[in-house]
């Protein structure tokens, strides 16, 4: 069971008690149905063996017709013991159906009311119509067979127990070694389907992103990179499904031990029985058992379980995680919380700095592998920035620096954990929203064949000529505009050096709307007086700054710093991290030398 389901049990779990507690009524005359069929499979084995032993061989035709009439009965009695059932069963699967509508009705009326971002609850009508039924349907399926399998499985093992003990020292262990089997595969099984689930939607993701973005790979020259990441994702799913292929051959594997062994284990042991004083009868009586009782409600159960059990926790986490997030988006309109630059990376503390808004940027137990057996790159990490915080990220190369941008950006999606930006998940987001939350500068700036106005005003195409040449200003880009011959001059990105490009990505991002602004490395080519004004530049811009350092100085200026080093993360300002951290302080000598 994996930890989204385990929190779907724990959410249901108590509402599940007071909906059950409500229906005492119906339960017992289930119950008391139920136990009709459990005495209808003890009748069915007992009679045919009756009709074996005191009649056929006993030379008393008439008494064996007569137990196999019983036995008839007792199979043409199970219509009415099926309707009786499944009248009874209507009592709890409709209410529930009744309730899950409720709830979704109740949910998106309140949101609509409310308003605020995200608009209307466009799947509302998926809750209300196909996963409210599947809901129900899974739920009436996993009743009947749970409540079959227990009754049914009652009724013949007591009546193997009576017609002799050995009976049941026979099938008893093969029967419960593959029950047991199969129950060890649910909860690796449940993982190995979300997993392989999560894969083909994130190689989906990155497919159409790719597909929408093929204009800026080529221009960034970035194509191999998005190549190897969607290998990268192409392996994942293949390991994935091998993996779910694996647990599924040990479900078959278990449902060959339990449908099949014991009738072997029977056959292989029938002289030994018959040694024991077990009678023909007693051994035709326990096939019967076997074939026409136990090993149908077994199949059955563990069919349900495997499927239904799997489609119920999968639309309740949909729904009631639905409903979740709305609430916690309601609580976050109506009663701002602490926020604040914070981070913990099991086992680090976090650090807080109180705010009154919606942190800008969040983690929550983001975990990032590149594969399903890679070593995570970052590891349960936890980060909250407040609006308007300057975070300098800072650690040794391939620690997950550039990662860590790319999963904030949304173009990476976490292997577990969520990434917030101004409240929002960003894990899947279109392109065209994402751009409205955040703008990423790379290591190699994106300059394009245009204007300069056109490259600089590329991210917010109502600039004014004013705020351009205050923008040119502040990053000291005027003698590059000149020498190109002014904002209408053509650019040819060939012509500009790797520093003139990335100072002219750095404008273009200045003058963005975005509220978050993400530098991986983007200042490693300019010289440290051109970066300093860089930065100072963009930390006084309205909005919050996150920069991957690729000098001292970054970190120093900036209002905190977190130092990733594969281990543990750890947050805090200059001074601190220079008495608390070995590593940063490994860092700032080599940066000093």
């Amino acid at each position: 069971m994996t930890s989204a389901e385990a929190g779907t049990l724990r959410r249901l779990a108590p509402p599940a008690r007071r909906f059950l507690a409500h229906r005492k009524g119906v339960l017992v005359r289930l119950a008391l149905w139920s136990l009709a069929e459990s005495g209808q499979a003890f009748l069915v084995g007992h009679a045919v063996a009756r009709s074996v032993d005191e009649g056929f061989l006993a030379d008393d035709p008439r008494r064996g017709l007569l137990w196999l009439g019983i036995a008839l009965v007792a199979v043409l009695s199970g219509a009415r013991v099926v309707r009786g059932v499944f009248a009874q069963l209507a009592g709890v699967t409709e209410p529930l159906r009744d309730g899950l509508v409720r709830r979704a009705v109740d949910r998106s009326m309140a949101r609509a009311a409310r308003g605020g971002p995200g608009g209307t609850d466009r799947a509302a009508v998926s809750r209300l119509t196909n996963q409210v039924e599947i809901a129900r349907d899974s739920f009436a399926g996993l009743v009947l067979t749970l409540r079959s399998f227990v009754f049914t499985a009652a009724g013949a093992l007591l009546g193997l127990l009576s017609l002799h003990p050995a009976l049941l020292v026979v099938v008893l262990p093969p029967l419960a070694a593959g029950l047991a089997l199969f129950l060890f595969t649910l909860r690796p099984m449940a993982a190995a389907q979300r997993r392989a689930l999560a894969a083909d939607e994130a190689l989906g993701d990155h497919a159409a992103r790719a597909r929408a973005a093929l204009r800026d790979l080529a221009a960034c020259g970035t194509g191999p990179g998005a190549e190897r990441s969607g290998a990268d994702l192409v392996a994942d799913a293949a390991a994935a499904a091998r993996t779910l292929a694996g647990w599924a051959a040990v479900r078959t594997a278990a449902l060959g031990v339990a449908g099949h062994l014991p009738v072997l284990a029977l056959l292989v042991a029938v002289e030994r029985l018959r040694g024991h004083g077990v009678s023909v009868g007693a051994l035709l009586g326990a096939f019967t058992y076997l074939v026409q009782s136990l090993l149908p409600a077994l199949h059955t159960l563990m069919t349900a379980l495997g499927a239904a059990g799997s489609r119920l926790l999968v639309v309740l986490d949909r729904i009631l995680g639905a409903e979740q997030e709305q609430e916690q988006e309601q609580e976050q309109e109506q009663v701002p919380g602490p926020g604040g630059p914070s981070i913990a990376s099991a086992p680090a503390a976090a650090f807080t700095v109180d705010t009154a808004a919606v942190p800008a940027l969040e983690l929550r137990a983001v975990t990032l592998s590149y594969g399903v057996r890679a070593e995570p790159v970052l590891d349960a990490l936890d980060l909250c920035v407040a609006p308007g915080e300057h975070l300098a990220v800072v650690g040794p190369s391939g620690i997950g620096k550039s990662t860590l941008t790319r999963l904030v950006a949304g173009t990476l999606a976490p292997s577990r954990g969520e990434v917030r930006v101004a409240g929002r998940p960003v894990t899947g987001r279109p392109a065209a929203e994402l751009a409205a939350l955040r703008v990423l500068v790379p290591q190699d700036a994106y300059v394009f064949s245009g204007t300069v106005g056109d490259n600089l005003a590329y991210l917010r195409t109502d600039a004014s000529r004013a705020e351009l040449d205050a923008a040119v200003g502040a990053f000291g880009l005027g003698p590059l505009v000149e020498r190109l011959g002014g904002l209408d001059a053509t650019v040819r990105p060939a012509e500009l050096s790797p520093g003139e490009r990335q100072l002219v990505a750095l404008v273009r991002a200045y003058l963005s709307p975005a509220p978050l602004l993400l530098l991986d490395e983007a200042t490693c080519h300019l010289d440290p007086a051109s970066e300093a004004r860089a930065e100072e530049a963009l930390a006084g811009r309205a909005g919050t700054l996150v920069v991957v350092a690729h000098r001292l100085s970054s970190a120093v200026r900036a209002d905190r710093t977190l130092v990733l080093d594969g281990v543990r993360a750890q947050c805090g300002t200059h001074a601190e991290l220079l008495g608390r951290s070995p590593l940063y302080r490994d860092l700032t000598g080599h940066w000093n030398s």
